[in-house]
Formats: C-alpha cells, sequence, structure tokens
C-alpha cells in the first residue's frame, strides 16, 4: 500500500466512522478497487481505527474525565457502575479477539461478497430501528451492556457497522438514541486499545 492509497483510505475511514454504515466494510471495498495488498487490510484498519479512538477520546472528553475521576476515588457510584457497563460490554468481542483471532485475520481477505451481504444486513437492521418507537430508559442495565457487546462482536465482520449494530441493538432494548450513542462510542474504547496493545506486544515478543 503506497501512500496515495493510505491517504485515499484514511479519508474514506474519516466519511464513514461515525455513520452507522461500517467503516471497515468500505475499507474492504476501497482496498478492493484499490488492488492494495490484502496483507495491508487488517493491520491498516486496525490503525486508523486507533486514530478514531483519538477523535472519540476528544469528543467524550468531559465523559471521560467524569469517568476517570470518580474511579480514582474508589467507591460506588453512577460514574464507576457505568465504567463495569463498559467492561462486561468487552467481554465478548474480547473472547472472539483473543480465542478466534486467526478466522477473523482471515475475514480481511478482500472478499466483496461477504461484505455485500454484511453491508445488507446492515441495512435492514438499521430499517428495523425505524419502527422501534419506544425508547424510553434513560439507563443501561448489566443484561443490556452484554447484549450489546455480543452485537460488537458480531460487527467484528467487515460490513457489519459498529455502532449500527450497537446503537440498534440498544433500541431494540428500550434504550433512548441519546444513551444509546453515548454507551456505543464509549464502549468501542476498550477493544481499540486493547487490540493496538495486543500487536505491540506481539511486535515486541517476536
Amino acid at each position: 500500500m503506497n501512500w496515495f492509497e493510505a491517504l485515499l483510505l484514511g479519508i474514506l475511514q474519516g466519511l464513514t466512522e461515525f455513520l452507522p454504515i461500517s467503516s471497515s466494510g468500505h475499507l474492504e471495498l476501497g482496498s478492493y478497487f484499490l488492488k492494495t495488498n490484502n496483507a495491508d487490510n487488517l493491520l491498516f484498519t486496525v490503525i486508523v481505527h486507533f486514530a478514531t479512538a483519538i477523535s472519540i477520546l476528544y469528543v467524550f472528553r468531559n465523559d471521560i474525565k467524569k469517568l476517570i475521576q470518580s474511579m480514582l476515588k474508589f467507591e460506588k457510584n453512577s460514574e464507576t457502575i457505568f465504567i463495569s457497563k463498559i467492561l462486561i460490554s468487552a467481554i465478548p468481542v474480547g473472547i472472539v479477539g483473543i480465542f478466534f483471532e486467526e478466522k477473523v485475520e482471515s475475514l480481511f481477505n478482500g472478499n466483496i461478497i461477504l461484505v455485500g451481504s454484511m453491508l445488507l444486513i446492515t441495512a435492514l437492521l438499521l430499517a428495523f430501528t425505524y419502527f422501534q418507537k419506544n425508547n424510553s430508559k434513560n439507563e443501561i442495565s448489566y443484561y443490556d451492556a452484554l447484549i450489546i457487546g455480543i452485537a460488537q462482536a458480531f460487527a467484528i465482520i467487515p460490513g457489519i457497522s459498529r455502532s449500527g449494530a450497537t446503537i440498534s441493538t440498544a433500541l431494540f432494548l428500550k434504550i433512548n438514541k441519546k444513551e444509546a450513542t453515548r454507551f456505543s462510542f464509549l464502549m468501542v474504547l476498550i477493544p481499540i486499545f486493547g487490540i493496538v496493545f495486543l500487536k505491540i506486544y506481539k511486535g515486541a515478543m517476536n
């Protein structure tokens, strides 16, 4: 992958990351049409998602600051409870990432049939949320966090939008849009930083 291809894919990532349309799926399509080396796809996806995590840290900096301050008090409150729910939501994707790493990596091989099929599933999922009118819950339960986490684990497949899957699942669980969106973007920080540190660790060991 040369610098021009990386620039184009980076722009594509920036345009699609905060929309529920699967940035990883669009990166796979972009890589296919640019005829980049498939071996570079997953690593590039990890790198640009790390950049996305930095932007999320900035956008939600006040929320994150409050969560960190509450955590350092070492007492149970609404913020530490919220953090525990974030941790629970990371369990499913953590299990998939650790125990099925090679299978996950094999998905990023330029298979546009798979990507196209998953994009259609994402579209259907988003369409169904249109009919979900009663979203009155202001708080996510531990059970909700786990179910949303499972949705995030499925979004490892390129073409399944992570934000689309997690927000839609939250809406189906009757959670209001504002809280669903906030939880969706904060919950992704652990998996992104987790995979980055894992890649760094494996690189150092090799």
